[in-house]
């Protein structure tokens, strides 16, 4: 059998998508290819483990059918793949490809249930019947292709198609602008956050804006590699329909099975609460939020019942603290632990912000404040921050760090190589102060800046500009016009003898 590759599979679900381009924008056309290649490998899976069981028991229908009720999901007759491609000639395929999905939902409800409420193949999105049909046809055929056989036995471990499931969201983050940030932080910002909140065995991680879900297995995935370990839970909230479905496909196809991801607004309504309707706390907290935005909740905060505005009430406009302060209401009182991805104006707008920062310092609460490049984020090149926030600290010190300058350029993104999120991490464990790389700062520093955590204000990254030697230059300005004095003679002499001169 032909070895296949992490990169085969990213290169054959991509090329997938040319059924939609110029016919239908990407922003729409990501949900239908990813719950395509969700589908195709469930169906997948399912054909294979059955041929294993036909194979090993030839005469006995009765225990394959056991042993196939013994599988971690359920995929009812005629809703597979394979069902849909058959009869992918025949009219009313989007109408069909939703009934095998509704079905598929039905027989997994507790793991799937809502998943595939926001997404419709006959949707007029597609364009009119006949238009469908073929664009439907077309993608059916694209994934039955060799390429996209995605069978165990034939692609090794699971982690290759969580891969290019993550792939695929990453690369429809490029292509989709602002919309992107709903769904997807880059991969190694992810890295850096997970890292700096260092996850360990037992911890209850949460990210309460979690898109895809691709930054809750950032974290998972650390605790599996430096501990060879799944005692973790995961839990979430996300709310955007279509974004959650993504997280919830994200995670089944990583075999994540201990989570909890609700769909909802986490400031208006956070649905991950305990038994006594109180908020559930978490060792680690993890969210790139939306950016300042607009229609966050004020109306709703005003009266919290679950009291995470006491230090203050965020702008109207401006929804950034409303975020910060979710989260750090439910850190658990001695382990918790966070990192918020946040815009600059959140480290020195002053007004209710001013006063909220002010309180969150004095209670001791900021840890870490990490300037980060320009151009990291997909739809917004502005650069951001990273902010990390502890329940108990060794002391009152905050270290701040100026990674603007730790990137590798690309055409229209910038990235974070391993060496500088190397560099960021170590300096953030290490909390001393760097030549104009770091800076430990006490209260009394950040007192004395009025609260303000402008990082320039703490690092110093100005670079003395060489003084210059006024005597050697003109020393060299006179040897030039020396110089030129001498061609100036040179080419009189020449005209005079071609008879130009006088």
């Amino acid at each position: 059998m032909t070895p296949i590759t992490q990169a085969d599979i990213n290169k054959a679900a991509w090329s997938a998508c040319d059924t939609f381009r110029g016919v239908v924008d990407p922003s729409i056309y990501k949900d239908y290819v990813l719950t395509m290649l969700f589908l195709k490998y469930l169906s997948d899976v399912w054909k294979d483990h059955h041929t294993r069981y036909t194979t090993d028991h030839p005469n006995a229908p009765d225990l394959v059918a056991a042993l196939m009720a013994q599988e971690a999901f359920v995929l009812p007759k005629g809703a597979s793949f394979d069902d849909l491609y058959a009869r992918r000639h025949e009219p009313g395929l989007g109408e069909r490809i939703d009934k095998a999905l509704h079905a598929i939902e039905e027989a997994n409800i507790t793991k799937l249930r809502d998943v595939f409420q926001d997404i419709s193949f006959n949707s007029t999105r597609l364009g009119a019947e006949d238009q469908k049909n073929d664009i439907l046809r077309f993608l059916l055929e694209d994934f039955a292709k060799p390429a996209l056989d995605l069978r165990p036995s034939r692609v090794g471990t699971l982690d290759i198609i969580g891969g290019a499931y993550e792939y695929l969201i990453s690369r429809f983050a490029a292509t989709a602008g602002k919309k992107a940030g709903e769904f997807y932080t880059p991969a190694e910002v992810s890295d850096l956050m997970a890292q700096l909140v260092d996850p360990q065995p037992g911890d209850d991680i949460c990210d309460p804006t979690c898109g895809s879900a691709s930054l809750l297995m950032k974290c998972a995935r650390l605790i599996r590699d430096r501990h060879n370990s799944r005692h973790y839970a995961l839990f979430g909230q996300e709310a955007i329909g279509s974004t959650w479905a993504l997280a919830k496909m994200n995670l089944f196809l990583h075999a994540e099975e201990n989570h909890q991801v609700e769909w909802g607004d986490t400031i208006r309504n956070p649905k991950l609460r305990t038994r006594d309707d109180l908020l559930r706390h978490f060792d680690v907290v993890v969210a790139n939020p939306p950016f300042s935005l607009e229609k966050w909740g004020v109306e709703s905060a005003e009266n919290d019942r679950f009291g995470r505005f006491r230090r203050g009430l965020p702008p109207k406009t401006k929804g950034d603290y409303a975020f910060i302060l979710h989260m750090v209401e439910t850190l658990k009182p001695r382990t918790g632990r966070m990192a918020v991805v946040v815009p600059h104006g959140v480290l020195f707008r002053g007004g209710a912000e001013g006063r909220i920062r002010e309180a969150l310092i004095r209670e001791n609460l900021l840890d870490a404040v990490i300037g980060l490049p320009e151009k990291l984020f997909f739809g917004t090149g502005i650069p951001a921050a990273i902010l990390v926030f502890r329940k108990f600290k060794a002391d009152d010190s905050v270290i701040f760090i100026d990674a603007s300058r730790e990137f590798e350029a690309g055409t229209n993104q910038n990235t974070l190589t391993p060496a500088n999120l190397d560099r960021i991490t170590a300096t953030y464990r290490a909390r001393e102060s760097v030549d104009k790389y770091a800076y430990r700062a006490t209260l009394a520093d950040v007192e004395g800046n009025d609260f303000n955590l402008n990082i320039p204000r703490y690092v110093d990254t100005f670079e003395a500009e060489d003084q210059i030697d006024l005597m050697a230059v003109r020393a060299e300005r006179m040897e030039l016009k020396d110089e030129m004095e001498a061609l100036e003679a040179r080419m009189a002499g020449y005209l005079r003898e071609l008879g130009y001169g006088a």
